[in-house]
């Protein structure tokens, strides 16, 4: 069944809806420290932009094969300029409205000549407020719009202000005419009540129900609370190293233990491609508990990987294959 789902992904239409991010990269040698402070001087090298947030759950779907659209914000910038072609190179049809400033992290990684380079400092900028009325009003209509013509619909929130009460209501809009919306949210869980899928971790699980989650039997607690506080139809929660554990309304919680024996390599944006694999397995037909333990694998093949990376329909199908 597994492969059969995958057989599937390209004619599943998937719209993101989220924060997209510029992933800014800048890579350097270090030399010695400062005498203006006790910092390291860092010999720039080379710097790169890779899709991040809400862009890299896109970047997740089109790499698994499905026609992807985009909706959010993307800045009149050179880092706006840069992330509009990485969309159009990914495949990725973007419906994004505009603003001064592209939301976007920018980490300096450094080291000695011959050591790996490591992250010295991470900056962020972005909004520091909610977007402004008009802007919110044009994404809420969008949103509506494109989300009524896919097979499912994926949230990517970061904070960064495209989730808004505007769009959240086009969303329920949405999953009330049959439309799956599946939502990842860094910060803003409980804002996202009556929608078909959440999928916080562990740690924003224990923060959304205010309740420790130390055991097993205080995770299937937990999630038996933010199902009923969501009045969602599936809880999926990430463990890190221990999988992950299905909530389906009516069912019993399913665990589904981590996939392969490998330390993971990098577990950056990992939650974006467990989240793209979830609901394009969604869309293609799959059950929660198929398209969980889809995900599972994919979240595995990921963290091998350095950096922002995707996992494609290839590399699933022939680990799916092994």
């Amino acid at each position: 069944m597994p492969t059969a789902l995958l057989k599937r992904f390209p004619q599943v239409r998937v719209l993101l809806v989220g924060d997209l991010l510029a992933d800014h990269y800048l890579y350097g040698q270090t030399e010695r420290v400062s005498r203006e402070a006790p910092v390291l001087i860092v010999r720039h090298e080379r710097e790169e932009v890779k899709l991040g947030g809400g862009a890299n759950a896109a970047a997740n779907a089109s790499a698994l094969g499905a026609k992807v659209s985009a909706i959010g914000v993307i800045g009149r910038d050179d880092l706006g300029r840069q992330l509009s072609a990485l969309f159009k190179s990914s495949g990725i049809t973007l419906r994004a409205v505009t603003s001064s400033v592209t939301e976007s992290r920018t980490r300096v990684l450094a080291g000695g000549l011959s050591t790996t380079r490591q992250q010295m400092l991470r900056i962020d900028r972005g909004v520091t407020g909610p977007l402004p009325p008009k802007l919110r009003a044009s994404l809420a209509v969008q949103v509506l719009q494109e989300g009524l013509a896919a097979d499912v619909v994926m949230v990517s929130d970061y904070g960064a202000g495209v989730l808004c009460d505007e769009t959240r209501s086009a969303l329920r809009e949405v999953a009330s005419r049959g439309v799956p919306v599946c939502v990842d949210s860094r910060f803003g869980l409980t804002d996202f009540a009556g929608l078909t899928v959440c999928k916080p971790n562990e740690p924003e699980l224990a923060a959304f129900t205010g309740m420790p989650i130390r055991d097993d039997a205080e995770l299937l607690a937990a999630g038996k609370v933010a199902q009923q506080r969501l009045a969602c139809q599936v809880l999926l929660v990430t463990r890190g190293r221990r999988g992950m554990t299905l909530f389906e309304k009516g069912k019993k919680p399913l665990h589904i233990p981590v996939y392969g024996s490998e330390e993971a390599v990098d577990v950056t944006g990992a939650g974006d491609t467990v989240s793209a694999t979830f609901a394009l397995a969604l869309g293609a037909g799959g059950t929660p508990a198929e398209a969980a333990r889809l995900a599972n694998i994919a979240g595995a093949l990921v963290v091998q990987k350095q950096g922002t990376a995707t996992v494609t329909r290839l590399e699933l199908e022939r680990e799916l294959n092994r």
